[in-house]
Formats: C-alpha cells, structure tokens, sequence
C-alpha cells in the first residue's frame, strides 16, 4: 500500500476555537475567506458527520468545484473531510483540521493527506492553505 504524504500548515488566531471552528462550517463566513484569489460562486455545506460540501471557484473563466465530505466533526476542535475536484481527478485528499486554545486565542493545524503521486505538490498545497488561512484570519478581524 503507497504510503501517503502529507502537506503540514499551522496558523494563530486570536480567536477562541469555537469561534474558528464555527469559519470552517457557517457558509456566509466560508465564502468570505475561502478562495482568496477567486470568485466563489456557490457555497453548500452539510455540516454533519456523513454530509458534504460543494464550493465552486471561478477563476481563469473556469468554474472549478471542489468537493468533499465529513468524516469527523469534534466541536471545537476537530474537523476531518475529504477534499478534491472530481471534473479533474478522482484522487481525494484527507483534511484534518485541529484547533488547540492558546493564551492569545488558537492555533490551527491543517493536514493534508495525499496520494504519493501528489508528492510534487506538497509546497503549492500548503502556500495555498496558508494564504486561505490568513484570508481567514483577516476576516475574522474585521
């Protein structure tokens, strides 16, 4: 069995974990810091163990859906989901989410479980997580 690699992005928040845990699953939050560089156009969340979530990306005249499902949902510090476009590939990475408080509010750490194939991609995934999460960051402080 290919051993898969992992992309690795920790973040500080200022915020509590609730309240970081609640920007990963509110969709009117999501579509504000999700796709920083993008067009969200569509934004369905099912935030359930077992339910899914669709956020399609325009960008480059493309629509671009990224897809996933919940696989665990630990309120609030823990969230785990599958992450891919199916129009692309049928690959689908594993994204774990933990959220630990700190004395100045939380730190993030974002997972990303990928096929070995991917393994090229490790540094374009995790500068593309850090800068969703610093477009995180910016609009939980406004």
């Amino acid at each position: 069995m290919n051993e898969k690699v992992k992309a690795v992005v920790t973040h500080p928040f200022t915020q509590s974990p609730e309240e970081i845990f609640k920007a990963w699953l509110d969709p009117e939050i999501v579509k504000k810091w999700m796709f920083p560089n993008g067009d969200v156009g569509r934004i369905e969340i099912d935030p359930r163990v077992g339910g899914s979530f669709s956020f399609v990306d325009h960008r480059d005249g493309m629509a671009i859906d990224h897809r996933g499902d919940y696989l665990e949902i630990g309120y609030p510090h823990r969230i785990v989901f599958t992450w891919g476009i199916p129009e692309d590939s049928p690959d689908k990475d594993r994204v774990e989410i933990n959220i630990a408080p700190t004395d100045s509010g939380s730190k993030l750490t974002l997972t990303v479980e990928m096929d070995p194939n991917w393994a090229d991609y490790i540094q374009p995934t995790e500068k593309a997580w850090s800068m969703m999460l610093n477009s995180m960051d910016e609009v939980l402080n406004q």
